[in-house]
């Protein structure tokens, strides 16, 4: 095949490509809230009648919540089997008022940084899974067929959690397994160097609710005799972490891996700017491990961090009360090996043990997830990684991630079918915030991206 012919294909139309996206960015599919259930449902719909358009065996399959849309494609040539993951439902739009433009009313738009795509779920993930929708029209425009045998997988509750996708892709296994998984809704590294992410955090989630005295007390007359489980919860917080940043929770660190001295090295290559990083919010030193380096705290270390805490009286003025609960919300982001289950239970005991008399505890728990990681050493990825270079003129990198893809780790443990995490948002794309966009070169070069990782990889 020609990949200059698909090249030039996707270029000439790229105006059309646009105007699809534009499309599917005025579908309201809004995931969380049950008022949008028919918007999803009209996404889904869009969804399959464009793979239906491009000859792809499409269909609408029916979930507890919002429908996957699932298509197969191509032939079984003895090339790889590639299963394309992306989803349809998109966030919230509120606060309505912090938007500049209505959200689902998207536009092209000139800013002093270039030509973007503005509108709810432009970037996340819309835009990102039209990018390969696009590589894949154009080489089937040029080439009259398909590269090898592939599989859509769409969904529509990744922005709610997901709460049918484990019951569909067991329920789907064999129907959906793959040689590898290529998801598109991740970034690259400061908006300019093209990457496939090879490892994600877990995230665990735990609720505290440490109850003192019967009822909220005077604290005249019941300060210093009683017990404050503001008091009680303050100390537990701050024994979380060592003066170094270490966690402190028994066994935490088990399953925690070393950095191999070929991903540390390209890591520094890197030249992680981590003073702006933390200069673009106000801050400028690194809070984590303090024997660790900055790139290493967010995509190779685990966390523990307090995400809210309540307590006592916390309305305007003054109320002198001792109360009688104190909560907290504290999540944990887990690395390699280290188990979520057993970090609960261990994190619980510690945190009984420092309990006074008088105080019970209750707890809530919030999910409990494993990291994920990708072996790089399938001829695919170093394909995929020099595609990348070409069409960025870029070196392209293997990166980490600070947050949580479940999906990744899904394809892994039910499918048995390595994931391949490849995207181009960039890091002021706002979103699950007003006023998201995607950069038109995001979209342009993402579908053209595509095209020569396909062309590498078959």
């Amino acid at each position: 095949m020609s990949l200059d012919a698909v090249l030039s294909q996707i270029d000439e139309d790229l105006p059309a490509a646009t105007e699809r996206l534009l499309d599917l960015l005025r579908i309201q599919s809004i995931s969380t809230d049950p008022a949008y259930k028919e918007a999803c449902d009209t996404a889904a719909d869009w969804l399959v009648a464009d793979l239906q358009s491009l000859g792809v065996d499409a269909k609408k399959r029916p979930t507890p919540g919002h429908p996957m849309v699932v298509g197969h494609a191509g032939p079984e040539n003895g090339k790889p089997h590639l299963l394309f993951y992306g989803h349809y439902d998109v966030q919230p739009v509120d606060p309505l008022n912090l938007w500049d433009r209505d959200p689902f009313d998207p536009a092209i738009e000139e800013t002093d940084a270039g030509t973007v795509i503005r509108g709810r779920g432009a970037a996340d993930d819309k835009g990102q899974l039209m990018t390969f929708m696009e590589a894949l029209r154009a080489w089937k425009t040029v080439e009259g067929d398909w590269p090898c045998r592939i599989t859509f997988f769409f969904e529509g509750e990744e922005e709610s959690g997901s709460p049918s996708l484990v019951p569909f892709m067991k329920e789907n296994a064999e129907e959906l397994r793959a040689d590898f998984a290529m998801i598109c809704d991740t970034g690259m590294f400061q908006s300019r160097t093209p990457a496939i992410t090879t490892m994600l955090r877990g995230l665990l989630g735990e609720e505290l609710t440490i109850t003192a005295p019967s009822k909220d007390l005077h604290s005249g007359m019941f300060g210093g005799i009683a017990m404050n489980p503001i008091r009680v919860l303050s100390r537990i917080i701050a024994s979380l972490h060592d003066d170094q940043g270490r966690i402190t929770i028994p066994g935490f660190y088990d399953g925690v891996p070393e950095l191999s001295d070929e991903l540390e090295a390209q890591w520094q290559g890197l030249a992680f700017d981590h003073a702006g990083f933390l200069g673009d919010v106000g801050l400028s030193h690194p809070a984590g491990e303090q024997d660790r380096t900055p790139l290493e705290m967010i995509w190779a270390r685990p966390t523990c961090e307090v995400n809210g805490i309540g307590g006592g009286y916390q309305g305007d003025g003054f109320k002198t009360v001792l109360p009688s609960q104190a909560s907290a919300k504290i999540s944990f982001r887990l690395v390699g090996d280290q188990d979520p289950l057993a970090i609960r239970k261990s994190f619980r005991a510690m945190v009984e043990g420092m309990l006074p008399p008088d105080c019970t505890i209750e707890w809530t728990d919030h999910g409990a997830g494993s990291a994920s990681g990708t072996a790089t050493d399938d001829p695919v990825f170093g394909q995929a990684l020099k595609a990348l270079s070409d069409e960025w003129q870029v070196p392209a990198a293997y990166i980490g991630c600070g947050g949580s893809i479940p999906i990744a780790g899904h394809f892994q443990r039910i499918l048995g079918t390595p994931p391949v995490l490849i995207g181009f948002g960039k890091d002021d794309d706002q979103i699950h915030s007003p006023n998201e966009k995607y950069d038109m070169e995001s979209f342009h070069k993402g579908i053209r991206s595509w095209a020569r990782i396909l062309d590498a990889i078959t």
